[in-house]
């Protein structure tokens, strides 16, 4: 299975894609105003304490305060106090038993690292137990254990580098062993320890002359975090599209990976953006959509929440071959292998609910089940698959580190609040005709122009004007109607209220014999041999003008109405 790493390196973001078999499994995007801050350690200020969430906030000096857990806290007690727990009459209080109390209090200052990105209106999700990554290892100063990456399967291999790391351990920390140090030497190993032994010191140091709240260690950028985490045999190529940031990777492959120098490449046609080149714009154009098909023609239908994320499998245009539960079982299979893609490629964290089509055989619902475990598989988030539901329905957990794709790129309508649902435009007509009720109602006026959406504005005249001549009857009011483009949906305004006279003139635009220059915007609904166009939301019916849209067409007016003219051709 080929492997790449596609970088695009702009002047305020740079993107990175991960492709296998050139197909875009993971993105990364790191904008220089929207600072990443996971893996960075704090000096900072416990604001508030509070015992019924077991938890305290911590000033680090970010927007919003971070919020640190009673279970991440109580490796701080271990460091600040020798080890020992604090005793109450005597005896030592176990770790288990102690609240957010004993080991926190308030304008205390504390070292915490960033395991979690802020996320909507929630702040930085920190911890006491500090990390330290290098290229093999991961440094723990406050923990006493050896770790062994769970993706590192070979049993010898495990226990060689276990006992490497014993022998290099600091006393008193601790180190994990990372995926990429398989197969390395001790002398690499050592190397990296000595360079996190550094890093550390260096920000004990730090902390001794900052103020809390205060930065003390900052995470590379994402190009070096890339190759320091990422790249590596695994990959066959590593491209960017910066010369700087090109040589960039080459220093620090010499650094850290001499041997990948090779893999290294600069992407420099000017005429093909790289992104475009390798497909990655198009995956993440559709990495924001709900619906994802499927090859076979069925599809997935993702929808996320404040609480979850549901994802519903479709059998779509796919009929299959041999009968209903083939169909199924293949559909399932694929959409299983999609879904752990999808994951992956939006980066959705948190509880997941798949739908998978009904499978009433239990052998092809383990098929299924299977299939989904061995995708997860590949990926570097911890991902747990629970099974199915007594509904049918299977649960898994991805952990969440950061917003995923569509929020980082996305915001909320500002119309719909982010439910996705505007009001049809029956609602708004109705909506409309109460307003114009109550306007009649309390106003001494003669007439009435309305302005709304050309969809709205054609529910509210209906055909040949009944709608509209209904509303005149009931109110007594001489009442236009215009449609504008430039209105949003559920944008309703009254422009003008007044006599007949004065309306009349403002009305209606054209007069019976003139000669205008018009553009032809659509066909006709009901009669599509004819074309309409609009001037200032006035309808003009071209007639035989449907053939000619988007060109702009000599007009003669040949009947003037209330809501709209005729006209025929002159070129």
């Amino acid at each position: 299975m080929g492997k790449d790493i596609i970088v695009n390196c702009g002047r305020r973001e740079t993107r990175a894609a991960f492709l296998e078999d050139r197909r875009v499994v993971e993105i990364f995007i790191e904008r220089a105003a929207q600072q990443r801050v996971v893996g960075n350690i704090y000096w900072g200020r416990v604001e508030n304490v509070l015992p019924g969430m077991s938890a305290a906030f911590v000033n680090i000096g970010l927007e919003r305060n971070a919020f640190l857990y009673v279970d991440d806290a109580r490796d701080y007690a271990k460091l600040t106090e020798n080890g020992d727990s604090k005793r109450k009459n005597g005896k030592r209080k176990s770790r288990k038993s102690r609240g957010i109390n004993d080991v926190l209090k308030q304008g205390q200052s504390i070292i915490v690292q960033v395991s979690k990105e802020p996320i909507g209106t929630k702040g930085a999700r920190v911890v006491t137990n500090l990390t330290i990554p290098g290229r093999y290892l991961v440094l723990m100063p406050t923990v006493d254990h050896i770790g062994v990456s769970r993706r590192i399967q070979d049993e010898k291999e495990r226990e060689r580098l276990k006992k490497i790391t014993k022998s290099l351990k600091p006393q008193g920390m601790g180190l994990i062993v990372r995926t990429l140090a398989e197969g390395q030497c001790e002398k690499e190993l050592e190397q990296d320890v000595q360079f996190l032994l550094k890093v550390w010191e260096q920000i004990q140091r730090s902390s001794k002359r900052t103020q809390a709240p205060g930065l003390l260690y900052k995470d590379h950028d994402l190009v070096y975090r890339l190759v320091r985490d990422c790249f590596s045999r695994e990959f066959s190529r590593f491209i960017v599209d910066s010369r700087e940031e090109y040589a960039k990777v080459l220093e620090i492959a010499d650094t850290l990976s001499p041997h990948l120098r090779s893999r290294v490449f600069y992407y420099h046609d000017e005429n093909i953006p790289i992104f475009d080149f390798y497909g990655v714009e198009a995956d993440l154009k559709r990495a924001l959509k709900r619906k994802v098909w499927l090859d076979n023609g069925g599809y997935l239908v993702i929808d996320q929440t404040e609480a979850l994320t549901s994802i519903d499998v479709n059998t779509g245009k796919y009929t299959g071959g041999k009968n209903l539960a083939d169909t199924v079982l293949k559909t399932n299979l694929e959409a299983a292998a999609e879904v752990a893609r999808q994951l992956r490629l939006r980066d959705i964290g948190g509880i997941i609910v798949i739908d998978f089509i009904d499978m009433v055989s239990p052998e092809q619902r383990q098929k299924v089940l299977a299939a989904l475990e061995q995708e997860v598989k590949k990926d570097k988030n911890k991902t747990h698959v629970l099974g199915f539901t007594n509904l049918g329905l299977v649960e898994m957990t991805r952990k969440k580190t950061r917003q995923n794709i569509g929020d980082f790129l996305q915001r909320a309508c500002p119309y719909c609040d982010g439910t996705g649902r505007v009001l049809s435009e029956e609602t708004l007509a109705f909506n409309v005709e109460r307003e114009i009720s109550r306007i009649a109602r309390e106003h001494d006026v003669e007439a009435l122009m309305i302005e709304v959406h050309p969809s709205v504005a054609a529910m509210l005249i209906g055909a040949s004007g009944i709608n509209l001549r209904q509303l005149e009857k009931m109110t007594g009011k001489t009442i236009y109607v215009r449609g504008s483009d430039d209105r949003h949906w559920e944008d309703v305004e009254i422009v003008f209220a007044g006599s007949k006279e004065a309306l009349g003139a403002m009305a209606m635009p054209v007069k019976q014999g003139q000669i205008i220059d018009v553009e032809v915007e659509e066909p006709h609904l009901t009669n599509p041999e004819d074309g309409i166009s609009r001037l200032h939301g006035y309808v003009v019916d071209i007639e035989g003008a449907g053939r000619h849209v988007g060109q702009k067409l000599k007009v003669e007016i040949t009947r003037v109405f209330r809501t709209y003219a005729k006209g025929r051709m002159l070129s």
